[in-house]
C-alpha cells in the first residue's frame, strides 16, 4: 500500500490503532497506551518503518519530562530509599548476569552472542555498546537482536501482570502512598483558641515567636469583638481570641502556649480578605517566605501552601515554588499587591516556554556524550542517561536567572505523551522488522534463552522487593523498570497510574543499572 510508505501517515495510523487495540479489556486489564508498540511489531513485520529520528526525538522528550516531574521528588526519595533501591538494581543487573552465565553453560551458546542476549534482554543500547567494545565481536549485536524484542515486549507484560500476581491492585497502592504522604505532610487544621495564660498576656506576637515555638501560624485576631490582621507588633490581651492554622501537633502546642480551644467565631472584618493566589512570577521562584518578608512590609501571612495536591504548613526557610497556591490573609488594600507580587496569573501558568525545554535537552545531550575512561573501563551516560540526569537537576534547581525549568502539569503530560508514543511506534516497527528473521536464522532457543534472562531477574528482584523490602508496588514497578532500563517498560506504568512514585523510584535506580550492567558485562568477557 503506498501510503503506507509515508512514514508520517504510517506512524500516525499506528499511532491511532494502537489506542483502539489498548482501550480494549480483558478480564479488567488493557494495554493502553503499551499497545502502540505490539501494533507496530506487526506493521514492522511486514516492512513498515519509521524513522529513527522519530524514536530519538520521543526518547528525549519522554525521558526529559519524566526527569522534570521527578525532580522534586528524586532527590528526597534518594536520601530516604535510595540504598534499598540501588540495592534491587544491583540485584538485578547481577542475576541476570549470573543467569546469562549459567545459560550459557547449558546451551553451549557462543560467550560473544550470549553478552549480546543479556545487553538485549535488558533493553540497553550502552550495555551493547560497552559489549561490543569488550568483545570487539560483532556477534554481540546479533544476541542483542534476538533478545531485544522480547525484552521490550516481555517488560510491558511482566509490569502490567504483576498487580495480579501479588493479588492486589494499582488502585491500593495509590492509597498506600497517599497515606504515606499525609503522614509526612500532616493534614492543615485551622483552630480559635482564647488567650488565657498569664505568661503571654500584654506581650506581642513577635516577641512570642509563636511560629517558631509552636509551628503554626497566626492568621487573624479578635480584639473586643473586631478581627485584625496578626503582625508581629500585635499585642495579646486576655480574651482576645487567635486563629492559628497548622498540623494537629502543632495546634496542641499553640493551644499550650495560648490558652484553651473555641468555638467562637471570628467574624471576617470587610476591610480583612483571605485568597488563594497562584505563584506565576518567575522572581520569586525559589525565594523562601523570610526573603520575601511579607509580614513586615505588608502585614502580609501566608497560612497555607499547596503544592502537587499536598497541603503544606509554611515556615520562614520554606521555598516558594511556580505553580504553587499559596492561602494568604491580608488586608484588601494590601491583598493587590500581594498578588502581584506572586504573579497570580493563571494564563501565565498554561502558557508553556519552550526554551527551558530546548536548553534542557542540549544539556543532556552533551553531558550524556561525556566519557569517563579508567583504565580499561570507559563508561558514559548516554543520550537517555544524559537528558534524564539533567532533567532531574534542572527541575530540582527550579530556577536559573531568568529560566524557570518547572512545567505546568497539562504541559508536562502532552509532551510526555506525544514523545512516548513517537518513541514506542519507532521501536516497534524496527524490532518488527527482524523478529521472524532472527528467529529463522537463529532458531527458537535463542529467543528462550533471552526471554529467561528477561524474566527471571525480574521475578527474583520482584520477590525480594515484596516480600523481604516491603516495598510499595509502585514504587516496585518503577525500580523495576529502572533497573531494566525500560523505558517501554516506565510507559505501561505511566498509563496505569498518575502517581510520580513509579517515575520517581526508575529515576533513582537508573543511574546504578547503568553502571552495574557494564560492570557486569566487563566481568563476563574477562570470565568466560
Amino acid at each position: 500500500m503506498e501510503l503506507l510508505s509515508n512514514s508520517y501517515f504510517a506512524l500516525f495510523l499506528i499511532i491511532a490503532l494502537g489506542y483502539i487495540v489498548g482501550r480494549i479489556k480483558i478480564k479488567g486489564l488493557s494495554l493502553d497506551v503499551s499497545a502502540v508498540i505490539f501494533v507496530a511489531l506487526l506493521f514492522g513485520h511486514y516492512g513498515v518503518l519509521i524513522p529513527k529520528d522519530f524514536q530519538t526525538l520521543g526518547l528525549v522528550l519522554f525521558i526529559f519530562t519524566i526527569g522534570v516531574q521527578a525532580g522534586p521528588g528524586f532527590f528526597e526519595s534518594f536520601k530516604k530509599d535510595g540504598r534499598q533501591l540501588a540495592v534491587l538494581a544491583t540485584l538485578l543487573i547481577v542475576s541476570a548476569g549470573l543467569v546469562t552465565y549459567g545459560l550459557i553453560q547449558v546451551f553451549d551458546i557462543e560467550k560473544n552472542v550470549a553478552i549480546g542476549l543479556l545487553t538485549g534482554a535488558l533493553t540497553s543500547t550502552p550495555g551493547l555498546a560497552a559489549a561490543i567494545d569488550y568483545t570487539n565481536s560483532p556477534l554481540a549485536s546479533i544476541g542483542y537482536g534476538v533478545a531485544y524484542p522480547f525484552g521490550v515486549i516481555g517488560v510491558i507484560l511482566f509490569v502490567r501482570m504483576l498487580p495480579t500476581l501479588f493479588r492486589t491492585t494499582v488502585r491500593k497502592a495509590e492509597i498506600e502512598q497517599e497515606e504515606l504522604a499525609k503522614s509526612n505532610f500532616p493534614e492543615i487544621e485551622k483552630r480559635n483558641f482564647i488567650v488565657e495564660n498569664d505568661n503571654v498576656v500584654g506581650k506581642s506576637i513577635g516577641e512570642l515567636r509563636i511560629r517558631y515555638m509552636t509551628k503554626a501560624v497566626v492568621s487573624r485576631v479578635m480584639k473586643e469583638g473586631v478581627a485584625v490582621i496578626p503582625s508581629p507588633d500585635t499585642i495579646l490581651e486576655k480574651g482576645n481570641v487567635i486563629k492559628a492554622v497548622g498540623t494537629e501537633e502543632a495546634l496542641e502546642r499553640v493551644e499550650i502556649l495560648i490558652g484553651a480551644e473555641t468555638k467562637e467565631d471570628i467574624p471576617l472584618d470587610n476591610k480583612f480578605d483571605v485568597r488563594r493566589v497562584l505563584v506565576t512570577n518567575k522572581e520569586v521562584v525559589n525565594k523562601t517566605i523570610a526573603q520575601i518578608n511579607l509580614l513586615h512590609t505588608y502585614n502580609a501571612t501566608i497560612t497555607r501552601i499547596r503544592r502537587a495536591g499536598i497541603d503544606i504548613s509554611p515556615t520562614p526557610s520554606s521555598k516558594i515554588m511556580y505553580g504553587d497556591k499559596l492561602i494568604i490573609a491580608s488586608s484588601k488594600a494590601n491583598m493587590k499587591i500581594v498578588s502581584a507580587i506572586f504573579g497570580d496569573d493563571s494564563k501565565r501558568l498554561s502558557d508553556t516556554d519552550i526554551l527551558p525545554i530546548a536548553l534542557g535537552i542540549i544539556l543532556g545531550v552533551l553531558v550524556g556524550k561525556v566519557s569517563l575512561h579508567l583504565s580499561s573501563f570507559n563508561f558514559s551516560l548516554g543520550l537517555t542517561g544524559g537528558v534524564l540526569l539533567v532533567a532531574l537537576v534542572l527541575s530540582r534547581l527550579g530556577k536559573t536567572g531568568p529560566i524557570v525549568w518547572s512545567m505546568t502539569g497539562a504541559a508536562n503530560q502532552l509532551l510526555r505523551q506525544l514523545g512516548l508514543l513517537l518513541f514506542l511506534a519507532t521501536v516497534g516497527t524496527s524490532a518488527g522488522a527482524k523478529i521472524v528473521e532472527t528467529f529463522n536464522e537463529y532458531g527458537f532457543q535463542l529467543f528462550l534463552v533471552g526471554g529467561l534472562i528477561t524474566l527471571l531477574p525480574m521475578i527474583i528482584t520482584a520477590i525480594v522487593g515484596k516480600l523481604i523490602f516491603k516495598m510499595n508496588l509502585l514504587n516496585l514497578l518503577g525500580a523495576l523498570t529502572g533497573s531494566m532500563t525500560s523505558t517501554p517498560g516506565l510507559a505501561a506504568i505511566d498509563s496505569m497510574t498518575d502517581s510520580n512514585s513509579p517515575s520517581i523510584a526508575y529515576a533513582t535506580v537508573y543511574p546504578v543499572a547503568l553502571v552495574v550492567l557494564i560492570v557486569v558485562v566487563q566481568l563476563l568477557t574477562v570470565v568466560l
